[in-house]
């Protein structure tokens, strides 16, 4: 998905622009934070109500230990961790779902997209 025609604001697209290869962002786009971003850098990135995450969503649709994303070399997967409400992947409950650039990922009320790194990209789209 082109950055550009999803919504992204010129300091979104820049810190997408930005990101080192094997490394993704999610940006909230509704949820009671909205317009937060995380960096996906780490092999793994929990995500929940627990105040140890990495990613810490605090609201009750959340579930303490709710998903994690999962790098495998410069792909993403989202899996679900046994969540109360599920998480879901371009609005279809998913257990665990690999990420394509542009996707929507949804934890409890929150609506993450998901940005992969340029570099990444450009060198799929070559292979």
């Amino acid at each position: 998905m082109n950055a550009q025609a999803a919504g992204v604001t010129p300091e979104e697209r820049e810190a997408i622009n930005a990101l080192p290869s094997g490394s993704a962002l999610l940006i909230v786009r509704r949820g009671p934070n909205s317009g937060a971003r995380f960096l996906l850098d780490a092999d793994v990135t929990t995500t929940g109500r627990h105040p140890d995450a990495d990613i810490f969503l605090d609201d009750v649709t959340v579930s303490r230990r709710h998903a994690e994303f999962i790098r495998h070399g410069t792909a993403f997967e989202v899996r679900d961790l046994g969540s109360l409400n599920g998480t879901y992947f371009d609005g279809v409950r998913v257990e665990s779902a690999m990420l394509a650039d542009g996707a929507e990922v949804q934890v409890g009320k929150f609506r993450l997209t998901f940005y992969a790194a340029r570099p990444d990209l450009d060198a799929a789209a070559s292979a």
